[in-house]
């Protein structure tokens, strides 16, 4: 038996960002999703980084006893340039990225996840997770403080506790192997996708489906239709017996890139010249400086260490869970949301969560438009269900105002309110953030009430995660 892949990747910007910062491969040895973060001008760059140097895993497979160091390896070299990249400019401080990714050796399979990207697994009709998200909420499940229920809708899903890159809480790849078996279909996907698309949609389309680029435009579609509020990337792809082969079946032979390492090959990247950049250059016009253009690495490589002994990884993960706790609540700060104060439309700064009874937000501006007189219905629920969150405040403004000009104009009879405009605290000046944390994504329940379209519109996009 000769097992081979047959893949399709897609990736696209969603309906809220301003930019794509996923960036995902395919081949016929690797499949990479890579979710980058840190702002508009570091997550694109992070996860292309990524893709670079896992890209030549591709053209030249390593031997099935030497495949998970060969990941290992690139993802470190990944990491290291990432961290020089900072100490050369300074914008970059907090890019990230997550990886997910397959690599085939032989009929093995072996699988590095870092981050909160998935990888799903379709096997004889059984439908699996097989990845586990490294965020705080998933820590929480696992510590039985949540059930897994709450865990999809919850507001903070998407902090993340590791991630690739210029973070505290950066850390190595979760690594496994399995056995490729044919007819297995494979989706690898960042959050954009499954943060919207429940798994039950996820494994009906894939069953239903059975071509790869159908079934990655359905999935790209049905994230879209449910609002679409991060970027969205997956890889869909089958292991096939090339030796039975039914008629008119043949595995994919080209490599295929998608998302900011496709549209941005001629950023400068160590990951040398490979698959990645000459698949990219079927899609993107050449620039200046070429995919391959050479750095000096001055960076010592960090080891990323799995030889630390209990005491050692016990006092790690203290560390690790009170640093995640006090990012998350530096992050809550950092976002605002959308909401009522005693009758009126106000902006809080925060998110609307309590923590030991304590509250993590606070009213920054309350304006003098009422929920029930100056909004539509449509605007009203998205206040009334706190819709509107994880957005910079001057993106909540833009909401508000646009919210109360639509409503005054489906209904010009209407007297309007006391006040035309909000009326706005001293705190809003002082206390307002217009830059976004690397980590936070609008959450998917923030669209699943009101139409794509609005919540496009409403909301200007944000570049952060």
């Amino acid at each position: 038996m000769t097992i081979a892949l047959r893949y399709a990747v897609r990736s696209d910007i969603g309906l809220t960002r301003a930019n794509n910062q996923d960036s995902a491969y395919a081949g016929p040895h690797l499949l990479v999703v890579a979710d980058g973060m840190g702002g508009h001008a570091g997550g694109d760059i992070a996860s292309s980084v990524a893709i670079a140097h896992l890209a030549p895993l591709d053209e030249e497979a390593p031997a099935s006893d030497q495949g998970a160091e060969a990941l290992e390896a690139a993802v470190e070299a990944a990491h290291e340039e990432l961290l020089e990249r900072v100490e050369e400019d300074q914008d970059l401080a907090g890019l990230g990225t997550t990886i997910t990714t397959l690599l085939r050796t032989g009929d093995r399979l072996i699988l590095g996840h870092i981050g909160d990207s998935r990888a799903y697994l379709l096997r004889d009709g059984k439908f699996e997770q097989v990845t586990a998200d490294h965020t705080f909420v998933q820590y929480l499940v696992d510590s039985g403080k949540l059930e897994p229920e709450q865990a999809e809708r919850h507001p903070q899903r998407s902090l993340l506790l590791r991630v690739l890159g210029d973070v505290e809480l950066s850390g190595g790849l979760d690594i496994s192997v399995r056995k490729a078996e044919p007819g297995d279909r494979w989706l690898l996907c960042s959050d954009g996708l499954s943060g919207v698309v429940s798994a039950a949609t996820l494994q009906r389309t894939l069953v239903e489906e059975p071509d790869p680029d159908r079934c990655a435009d359905l999935l790209i579609e049905l994230a879209l239709r449910g609002g679409g509020p991060d970027n969205i990337t997956c890889v869909v792809a089958d292991v096939l017996d090339i030796d039975n082969l039914p008629a008119g079946e043949a595995p994919s032979t080209a490599a295929q890139v998608a998302g900011a390492a496709a549209i941005d090959r001629h950023r400068p990247t160590r990951g040398g010249r490979g698959a990645a950049a000459q698949a990219a250059s079927l899609t993107a016009p050449a620039g200046p400086g070429g995919a391959d253009q050479e750095l000096t690495d001055s960076r010592r490589r960090r080891p990323i260490g799995r030889r630390l002994g209990w005491a050692a990884i016990i006092v790690a993960l203290l560390g690790l869970i009170a640093a995640g706790l006090y990012w998350a609540h530096a992050w809550s700060q950092e976002q605002y949301y959308v909401a009522a104060d005693d009758g009126r439309v106000a902006i809080y700064q925060g998110i609307p969560q309590e923590v030991f009874g304590r509250k993590l937000s606070h009213v920054v501006e309350r304006t003098d438009y009422r929920v029930d007189a100056d909004l539509t219905e449509s605007h009203r629920r998205q206040v009334e269900d706190i819709s509107i969150y994880n957005v910079t405040f001057e993106q909540a403004q833009a909401w508000v105002d646009d919210a109360v000009r639509q409503s005054r104009s489906d209904r010009p009879d209407r007297s309007p309110s006391p006040s035309s405009s909000p009326s706005r605290s001293p705190a809003a000046s002082a206390t307002a953030s217009a830059t976004p944390s690397p980590t936070a994504s609008p959450a998917a329940g923030a669209t699943a009430g009101a139409s794509p379209t609005a919540t496009a519109a409403a909301l200007e996009p944000s570049s952060g995660r």
